[in-house]
């Protein structure tokens, strides 16, 4: 019996950042906000901002980005500041995460699904060199559409051509994997690529790989 017809599942979608890039800015806006909000009281808010929404769907630039944001968090910096600040949030690739795809490339489907911008997506593709290790590549500003929603994870669904059941998701923030379950998607919420080989692991479905330590 093939591969194909033993295994439970045919394609994993990784959210980037907090899964296989690093990023800074949590810790940034925090201290913006003077710590006035918990971690995940700053991620709801930040799903649903209508200015980020904005930014993260191509509806707006960045300088008009960057003043909605100001007004809407009440924010004490310059919106230059801010843009410099909010380009350099990825901070890089978690090590190991390459490793982990190419392990995975041969047997699986890989795609990434991930709430970007035109001020990161260039830094993902140019600097950190991920998009030749997926698939398919589903970013927010270029498709029109956003996580949590809905329409995101059923036009995923759509573009992998396969039950939403063989499809696995690996995200950081538990709003999106629910959003994505609640489409039938088999998601996880896991924390930094470490997060992510352990779930993996767990499902049974890593290739031996030793590039992050456990």
């Amino acid at each position: 019996m093939s591969e194909t017809a033993t295994r439970p599942f045919d394609v994993i979608v990784f959210d980037l950042g907090g899964v296989l890039v690093e990023l800074g800015g949590v810790t940034r806006m925090l201290e913006l906000l003077s710590h006035r909000l918990s971690v995940e009281e700053l991620w709801t808010r930040w799903l649903t901002s209508p200015s980020v929404r904005a930014f993260e769907t191509g509806q707006c630039d960045a300088e008009a980005f960057a003043h909605a944001l100001l007004a809407e968090f009440e924010l004490a910096i310059s919106p230059a500041q801010l843009l410099e600040e909010f380009t350099a949030w990825p901070k890089g690739l978690y090590p190991g995460a390459l490793e982990l795809l190419q392990r995975l490339a041969p047997h699986y489907t890989l795609a990434c699904l991930t709430n970007t911008n035109a001020l990161h997506w260039p830094r993902i593709c140019d600097e950190f060199g991920l998009l030749p290790h997926f698939s398919f590549h589903f970013a927010s500003h270029l498709i029109g559409l956003l996580k949590p929603d809905r329409a995101i994870f059923e036009h995923v669904i759509d573009q992998l051509g396969c039950a939403p059941e063989r499809i696995i998701f690996l995200d950081d923030n538990r709003l999106n994997v629910e959003a994505a379950r609640a489409a039938g998607i088999r998601a996880y919420c896991v924390v930094g690529l470490a997060g992510a080989v352990e779930q993996l692991r767990a499902l049974h479905i890593l290739p031996p790989f030793t590039g992050v330590e456990l």
